[in-house]
């Protein structure tokens, strides 16, 4: 199960420049307990985001600790490879509101 970061798990906020600041970013604990518990079922939980893909900067090491302070439960990270986009349209998307 592939999962968005930003505005999914975690409520992304912008500085005072307008720009995404993902160190800003605060926890949906809620949304985080359901992706949890998809894993605990044995599903592979794949977090997946564009956090650096249109700037070039590197947010790993951000995104790893803020996983982990979270208590966010996944099999692995991709980045960089998820497209920047407005709409993801999908036959098998679902909102976080719908699990």
């Amino acid at each position: 199960i592939y999962v968005d970061i930003d505005n999914t798990i975690c409520h992304s906020l912008k500085n005072n420049e307008g720009e995404w600041d993902y160190a800003l970013s605060k926890p949906r604990h809620n949304q985080i307990k359901k992706i949890n518990q998809l894993h605990k079922e044995g599903h592979e939980i794949v977090y997946w985001t564009a956090r650096g893909s249109a700037t070039g900067i590197n947010w790993e090491s951000l995104t790893k600790k803020q996983l982990s302070e979270w208590g966010c439960q996944y099999t692995r990270i991709a980045k960089n490879k998820k497209p920047v986009y407005d709409l993801f349209i999908d036959d098998k998307a679902k909102r976080i509101e719908e699990i």
